[in-house]
């Protein structure tokens, strides 16, 4: 039996569908922004994934389906991040996508099947699928960039805005289409939308599900900055390596910390942000970082 879409699935655009299809932007070139390319299997060639001056390059490439997340493109994304956040030399992730849109949401008609449907199957689903994707955003110990080429909307919406730093192409547009299919929103889109934007502001945006424009998103603390489309791989690389020439490991424990507070009374962020002081110290680059500001000259972190 064909397992019948979940809250967190959002059909695959078409190309004349108002709701999702963006203005025109120009596709990021995966290719020309890295010295390496997997271009193995099937997968592979829907996630590509390449590497450049610490930088790793994870590009969603369904244009024609507006870069909707089938179940196994969602399980590379995961794995990917994960890599990242164990490889030292990768010190910097950004994710993007080819053609007119980011992310259509999920599309899981290419999940594994299933059998009969009982009780508790579709918050299984989520809990083991778009949920597991927000969360392997927000947990990679790398700093993760979103470079928003076209429409995200639904879940992927929410997979950008788990991003650390959002960047977005002036054609860019966020839409919580949740609502206009009579489902509540998921992937984290209420645990998100509050922690950046407030509760009243998340409830408008899941209220209505009005198309955000990426002008409007940044106005509102969604996004870190709009560029022109022709510029949007340009500047996320060049945000990319001036994290991946930073001090990595205090990079991640300062993403814990930020993360961490939304969630903890005042007592336990201080105490957590002292832990992490501790740890940090131990680290090549803290020493590195200290011994530069006696020495009066320019550290290098080389992110150990």
């Amino acid at each position: 039996m064909t397992p019948s879409p979940s809250p967190g699935s959002v059909p695959p655009a078409a190309p004349d569908d108002p709701d999702a299809a963006a203005a025109h932007a120009d596709p990021l070139d995966s290719a020309n922004t890295a010295n390496t390319v997997d271009t193995v299997d099937t997968v592979d060639s829907l996630v590509l994934h390449a590497t450049d001056n610490g930088v790793s390059w994870l590009t969603l490439n369904r244009p024609d389906a507006m870069n909707a997340v089938t179940w196994d493109q969602r399980e590379r994304l995961i794995g990917r991040l994960a890599d990242a956040s164990a490889d030292p030399d990768i010190r910097a992730v950004v994710l993007t996508a080819t053609g007119k849109g980011f992310c259509a949401g999920a599309d899981l008609r290419g999940a594994p099947p299933a059998g009969e449907r009982v009780a508790g199957d579709v918050a299984r689903m989520i809990r083991g699928g778009a949920q597991r994707l927000i969360t392997a955003v927000l947990d990679c110990e790398k700093p993760v960039i979103a470079a928003v080429n076209g429409t995200a909307a639904g879940l992927g919406a929410h997979l950008a805005l788990a991003c650390d730093l959002v960047l977005a192409a002036e054609s860019a547009r966020f839409i919580e289409v949740f609502v206009r299919r009579g489902l509540v929103p998921d992937g984290g889109g209420a645990y998100l939308l509050p922690r950046l934007i407030g509760p009243q502001r998340a409830k408008e945006l899941l209220f209505f599900g009005d198309a955000l424009s990426a002008a409007e998103a940044e106005r509102l603390g969604l996004v870190n900055r709009v560029v022109p489309d022709g510029e949007l791989a340009k500047t996320a690389r060049e945000w990319a390596e001036r994290l991946a020439a930073g001090p990595t490991r205090a990079l991640a424990l300062t993403k814990q910390l930020v993360n961490a507070s939304l969630d903890a009374d005042r007592s336990t962020a201080f105490a957590a942000e002292a832990t992490a002081q501790e740890i940090n110290m131990t680290t090549a680059d803290a020493q590195e970082g200290v011994a530069s500001f006696v020495a009066r000259r320019r550290p290098t972190f080389r992110g150990r």
